[in-house]
């Protein structure tokens, strides 16, 4: 679809989908973020967008050094990792509760956590003991807010959390079996980041700022340095969150399973900074609810537990600072799900899908959602597809 642009205060809006889809709330947030100084080029606007806490949901900002913690969000680092297997459909039993159940049985899903390490495990061909201990060496040296957390953390590496995190097992158009999760950096990322944006907005150069959200920590100064120190680790705890979480599904694969292979992960952030260079400059790419799709670029962009996903190549349009959504992204909120759906309607619309579907997750139903196949249709100049896939199993939290 044609790009829409609406002039901004310092930058333009250049939106991914038509402005009147967009929620007056999340156009006024676009808006303040547009009027920031430090914002460069334009906002780029996913067609996943909704309003989100901090900053829009499908935003990409790029800017000049700074960097805004509450556009990050709390779950710093969050994402998606997918793994083709060599199982085929017909290799799956009629009945899947089995194999959801181990599922939820080796990953914690919402506020749980494991019993001890399992980070690492010796004889693991993907093992990197020393990796491990190299980063979690670091752990001191993260702000004073998090001390007394290391523990916690530790027994929370590798699980899921709540919301619209997920596990599933997923066939292809080709009836190939794929694995899928997304994840973040679970309570150590969340505290982190309200740490630094209680910094941010007590700084003096925030206090004119349209939305006080959108406080921002400026190069060369210690603050910025503290949060990109502690920014950078979380995003890493993320990574390996994943990696851990998709070795044990692994195991219970396999106890099923025994001869089964697993081609390589293919894994991305889609709530992140990263120092990139666009338009001829050196900027902080804030990516919030996007992923990034240079050319070549392997992402994953979920709908809903009950409406499939696509696995996709960038395109690395410059346009969109080389990006894409992160999923179907919001129609309406959570509560305004609770009030409209019914467990029967969650029932209905993941019929053939084996999750839950009972009342503690109407909130994440279909929907609640934005149209999966529309959002991937409006980013054809963003990404190719490569394979779509369709749930069979969903664990949430």
């Amino acid at each position: 679809m044609a790009i829409t642009t609406i002039p901004g205060q310092q930058a333009d809006i250049r939106l991914w989908t038509r402005a009147e889809d967009v929620e007056p709330i999340a156009m006024r947030q676009l808006h303040n973020i547009a009027a920031l100084p430090w914002v460069v080029k334009h906002v780029a606007v996913m067609p996943d967008v909704h309003y989100g806490k901090g900053a829009t949901v499908g935003s990409v900002i790029a800017m000049r050094d700074a960097v805004s913690p509450a556009a990050v969000g709390v779950d710093i680092g969050c994402g998606m990792s997918a793994v083709r297997t060599s199982l085929r459909a017909a290799d799956l039993p009629d009945d899947l509760r089995r194999l959801r159940a181990g599922i939820e049985k080796a990953v914690p899903v919402g506020f749980g956590m494991h019993r001890g390490d399992v980070a690492f495990r010796a004889g693991d061909a993907d093992s990197d003991k020393a990796g491990w201990d190299r980063f979690w060496a670091r752990f001191e040296d993260l702000t004073p807010a998090v001390r007394g957390q290391s523990e916690r953390a530790l027994m929370q590496m590798g699980s899921l959390g709540g919301g619209n995190h997920f596990i599933e097992v997923c066939l292809d158009e080709q009836d190939a079996v794929w694995l899928m999760l997304h994840s973040g950096s679970r309570g150590i990322g969340n505290i982190l980041a309200q740490h630094h944006m209680e910094v941010a907005r007590g700084l003096q150069h925030n206090q004119a700022l349209p939305d006080p959200d959108l406080a921002v920590f400026l190069a060369h100064t210690p603050q910025m340095q503290a949060y990109r120190h502690d920014l950078y680790w979380a995003q890493e705890y993320a990574r390996r969150n994943r990696a851990v979480m998709m070795r044990l599904v692994y195991d219970v694969v396999r106890k099923q399973f025994p001869r089964v292979k697993f081609d390589e992960a293919i894994s991305c952030h889609h709530n992140y900074v990263a120092e990139e260079t666009h338009f001829g400059e050196e900027v902080l790419v804030t990516r919030k609810g996007a992923i990034r799709a240079g050319h070549g670029d392997m992402g994953i962009i979920p709908g809903s537990m009950g409406t499939g996903s696509y696995i996709v190549r960038g395109l690395g349009n410059p346009e969109s600072f080389c990006s894409a959504s992160h999923g179907a992204g919001r129609r309406m909120s959570r509560n305004a799900a609770r009030k409209r759906f019914t467990a029967e309607d969650l029932a209905e619309q993941t019929q053939g899908v084996e999750c839950r579907k009972d009342s503690g997750v109407v909130d994440e139903i279909p929907g609640a959602y934005k149209n999966i196949n529309e959002v991937i249709a409006n980013q054809k100049d963003l990404v190719e597809v490569v394979a779509k896939l369709r749930q069979v199993v969903c664990v949430k939290g």
